[in-house]
């Protein structure tokens, strides 16, 4: 693990031989809610020694329809999360689309997230870098896992080493994603840790209902072999009740589901290390 990982983990007990979770909501739909899931998935981490970063969206930019649920307000969103961070003592990422919210942002949470669609933002990713947080970059849907080096380069060029990059499938079509899993290895050689954004990868864009269609019944399929290819961590979106979350339901984990897939997970990684143990 990365030093600056485990300086992010350092309140948290875990196994140091572990994947680490990055897992929530989409969006901060209320403060309810996300304590509740915050409340949930840190207890069941700390149970199975898991490293645990809480992830919500303060602001939904990234919208097919101009109808569709954005936030409950900035500021708002950014003070729960807050909150989150100070009350189950867990570190929080939120996605960022401007570097303007950079700035605002960054006061509140531990990591900020470049959109897979704005990853070639120089400015953004720029802007971000200068906070001095942690940049978790999602790969473009229309980019391979190699060419991700030069979002990394603009970052460590302003002495910020602090990145992380996410795999979430690549553009299949119009309406369809896929995933390489060479991308894991291949963005590893670039000498950041890799996660695996198994909700995402999942999604069916540009349905002509203005909603995002997935097919969530792959999560664990994808979040398997994400572990067997040496991914050093998960991004999972979940919700109570996908069917009724404000943003990206069709592709979220329903949150009952969660633990037994991490506790298969678990068995999945102590026998990778097992045999590599044995070489």
């Amino acid at each position: 693990m990365k030093p600056f990982l485990k300086t992010l983990f350092q309140g948290q007990t875990y196994d140091p031989n572990s994947f680490f979770l990055m897992a929530g909501p989409c969006v901060v739909e209320s403060e309810k809610g996300a304590m509740e899931i915050a409340s949930t998935i840190s207890a069941w981490c700390k149970d199975l020694k898991i490293p645990y970063v809480f992830k919500a969206s303060y602001r939904k930019a990234n919208r097919t329809s101009a109808s569709s649920f954005t936030g409950i307000g900035d500021l708002k969103a950014l003070e729960i999360l807050q909150q989150i961070r100070t009350l189950y003592n867990v570190p929080v990422v939120t996605d960022i689309h401007t570097a303007e919210e950079a700035k605002l942002a960054a006061p509140y949470v531990d990591i900020l997230q470049i959109p897979a669609f704005l990853c070639r933002q120089t400015d953004l990713l720029l802007a971000a870098a200068e906070t001095g947080k942690i940049i978790n970059i999602k790969k473009g849907q229309f980019l391979s896992g190699p060419a991700m080096r030069f979002a990394v380069e603009k970052i460590t060029a302003t002495n910020n080493q602090q990145v992380l990059l996410t795999e979430r499938g690549t553009t299949f079509g119009y309406q369809d994603l896929v995933v390489d899993f060479r991308n894991i290895p291949w963005m590893q050689e670039i000498g950041v840790p890799v996660v695996m954004d198994v909700t995402h990868a999942l999604q069916q864009p540009n349905q002509s209902s203005g909603v995002t269609g997935g097919n969530p019944q792959l999560i664990g399929t994808l979040a398997k072999a994400a572990i067997a290819t040496g991914a050093e961590g998960l991004f999972i979106e979940t919700h109570p009740n996908p069917s009724i979350a404000k943003s990206d339901g069709a592709n979220m984990l329903p949150l009952d589901q969660l633990k037994p897939l991490l506790k298969e997970l678990i068995k999945i990684k102590k026998a990778i290390n097992t045999s590599e143990d044995l070489q």
